[in-house]
C-alpha cells in the first residue's frame, strides 16, 4: 500500500505541476489581449482625448486645436492629465472584466487574486 500512496503523491505533484503550467500559459495569453484592446480616455468635453491598451500602453494623444495657445497651455496641461486618468481607469475596468472573466474559466472563485497580478 505504500507504494500506492506514493504514486498517488507523485500524480498529484503531476496534475498540480500541470495546472499551475496551463493558468501561466492563459494568463499569459489573457495579458497579451489585455494589449490589443483599446480604451479612449477624455477630457474638457473631448478637446484631449488619450487612446491606451488595458493593459495601460498609451496608444495616442489627440488635442483639438483650440488649445493650443500659448495661453492655454495651464488648461492643456491639466486636460491631459485628466485624460490620462480617465483612460487609466477604463483600462483597468477592462483588465479587471477580462481577469474575472479568466479566472472563472478556471474555476477559480471570484475575487481570488494570482500571485503576481
Amino acid at each position: 500500500m505504500e507504494k500506492q500512496s506514493v504514486k498517488s503523491m507523485e500524480e498529484m505533484i503531476k496534475a498540480a505541476q500541470a495546472a499551475a503550467e496551463t493558468i501561466q500559459k492563459q494568463m499569459t495569453e489573457s495579458q497579451s489581449k489585455l494589449d490589443g484592446i483599446e480604451v479612449e480616455g477624455a477630457a474638457g468635453g473631448g478637446l484631449v482625448k488619450i487612446r491606451c491598451s488595458a493593459k495601460g500602453r498609451i496608444i495616442g494623444v489627440a488635442i483639438d486645436d483650440s488649445l493650443m495657445q500659448p495661453s492655454e497651455k495651464g488648461i492643456l496641461e491639466d486636460l491631459i492629465a485628466a485624460a490620462f486618468n480617465d483612460a487609466r481607469a477604463k483600462a483597468d475596468e477592462v483588465a479587471g472584466q477580462e481577469m474575472a472573466r479568466m479566472q472563472s474559466g478556471m474555476g477559480l472563485p471570484p475575487g481570488f487574486k494570482l500571485p503576481g497580478m
